[in-house]
């Protein structure tokens, strides 16, 4: 029997529990214990080693949420190869430039985008879940005897991740085997993720939330992931609902969990099985903190980001009411710092920015030394995010360091209007930009989306906010849309919202 080497959870846990429920595809119907798991991953890797794809290679992959995302990112593993996925909510053009940037050998692709595929690659791997004979399944049944494993170490790369810029084009993040598992066991503690956890899995898998939030982790310790195809509010709260599944870990960005609390099934929904609902990837808004507090749920934040693995910090559940809106403190494994313009640490209470250190962050980014150095100091990464730190330590994040404006020589962090504006029940969603202003150099937009057959108006807008906030954080003007743009999890595009209405 070959030696497993260390990274590879599932061969030890189909060893272990074979006939666990490891991954439920809801939108399939598929269960896989791990005994399953292992078996096709096996497979998979065969099927890729005969295409010529070993250590260091990388494979794409384009598909919305399934099981094959785990498949191909353990036999990737089990290669040494490197796990490429893509977000599918790019144009060509701009999958182009990540396949051109990171030149994967094979594109894995879900018929959905067999369109897509065949304009970026000439060599495709088609996956058909309507199809028991897809290309996929056919390389499956047909490979031959798998490889001995690799044998890799921390500092080898598992996948590379390509983050959105605000400017210019995406940055591939590396992400090492290290990485991975430090995640597993900084987020897997405070998590409370043990053998007979379930998770609801809604983020997108190609997106580190969906990927290692917690599914990653779960799966590390011998857990169940269900997996939604794509996030629906009211499909969501009738899994969490139905005693069948017994859900008790969730996770999303902040947009989910306001969709689910303005959804009609929201107060009869049964919630008591969750043990751990987690929010981070943007500030929360305290309304739906509060909203989801009141409903037995206490919303457990946290930050982090891709090149981060992603856990950064956790609030863990005891101070989640104490401590509400809070981030929690660094990590088990992982060191923060607050620091001004000059690199010197603030004092409790200052606003800077948040700077982070240890086994759980990127060695760089793909192809780019530069942008690898001017993202760190010291070993520190610059974070790009605005943070303070109360008496007792906790981590505030009041906003993207670059979503800051500056108004009248003043510091306005946009998160902390829009706190204000969500306490409007006429809004549905909100959002804050900066705007040039020849008296004050920049003043803020608020971006409102009314609820449906709601009155409200501009001077409603100001006056609430001129009662609740100094005046120079107060938005000077307010456009009202019918949706705010956003990303994949679920975060608001302002870029967009500065290119449409501050060019």
């Amino acid at each position: 029997m070959p030696t497993i080497p260390y990274y590879d959870w599932i061969a030890h846990h189909a060893g272990r529990r074979p006939a666990q429920l490891a991954i439920h595809d809801l939108q399939t119907h598929r269960k896989f214990s791990y005994a399953d798991v292992d078996r096709r991953t096996n497979r998979l890797t065969a099927a890729l080693a005969a295409l010529g794809i070993g250590r260091g290679d990388r494979v794409a992959l384009l598909a919305p949420n399934c099981a094959e995302y785990f498949e191909l990112q353990f036999a990737c593993g089990r290669l040494g190869a490197i796990m490429l996925p893509l977000n599918w909510r790019l144009t060509v053009p701009e999958l182009e430039y990540i396949l051109g940037d990171s030149t994967p050998k094979l594109l894995v692709h879900d018929k959905a985008f067999a369109q897509q595929a065949a304009a970026l690659s000439k060599h495709r791997l088609e996956i058909d879940h309507d199809s028991p004979d897809s290309a996929y399944e056919r390389a499956l049944a047909a490979a031959p005897a798998a490889p001995p494993p690799a044998a890799l170490t921390h500092d080898d790369i598992a996948m590379v991740m390509y983050t959105s810029g605000t400017t210019g084009h995406p940055k591939g993040a590396i992400i090492t085997h290290g990485m991975v598992f430090w995640n597993c066991v900084n987020l897997g503690i405070p998590a409370l993720i043990t053998p007979e956890t379930v998770q609801l899995v809604v983020l997108p898998l190609f997106h580190t939330g969906g990927l290692n939030c917690y599914a990653n982790p779960v799966l590390h310790a011998g857990g169940t992931i269900l997996v939604m195809r794509a996030f629906d509010p009211g499909q969501a709260l009738d899994y969490l609902s139905d005693p069948a599944f017994g859900i008790t870990h969730f996770f999303a960005v902040p947009a989910p969990y306001q969709f689910m609390m303005q959804h009609p099934k929201f107060q009869g929904a049964d919630l008591s099985r969750l043990r751990i609902a987690g929010v981070g990837g943007a500030p929360c808004a305290l309304s739906i903190l509060e909203t989801w507090t009141a409903r037995g749920v206490p919303l457990v934040q946290g930050w982090g980001m891709t090149e981060t693995s992603p856990a950064g910090t956790m609030l863990d559940a005891v101070d989640a009411i104490r401590k509400l809106g809070s981030a929690g403190k660094a990590m088990m494994h992982t060191a923060i710092r607050i620091v001004d313009d000059e690199s010197h640490d603030v004092p409790a209470g200052g606003i800077g920015e948040l700077l982070i250190k240890g086994p759980n962050i990127t060695p760089g980014y793909w192809n780019k030394p530069e942008a690898t150095k001017s993202s760190f100091t010291d070993g520190w990464l610059h974070t790009g995010d605005a943070a303070r730190r109360d008496d007792e330590g906790f981590v505030y994040i009041v906003d993207r360091w670059k979503d800051m404006y500056i108004s009248g020589g003043e510091n306005v962090y946009p998160a902390e209007v829009e706190n204000v504006l969500f306490q409007l029940p006429q809004v549905a969603d909100a959002a804050i930009i900066g705007v040039p202003n020849e008296r004050w150099g920049e003043v803020g937009m608020a971006i409102i989306v009314r609820k449906p057959d709601q009155a409200l108006e501009e001077g409603d807008i100001i006056r609430h906010c001129l009662a609740r906030l100094a005046k120079f954080k107060v938005p000077q003007s307010v456009a009202f849309v019918d949706v705010l743009p956003r990303n994949a999890t679920g975060k608001v595009l302002k870029r967009e919202l500065r290119l449409q209405f501050a060019p």
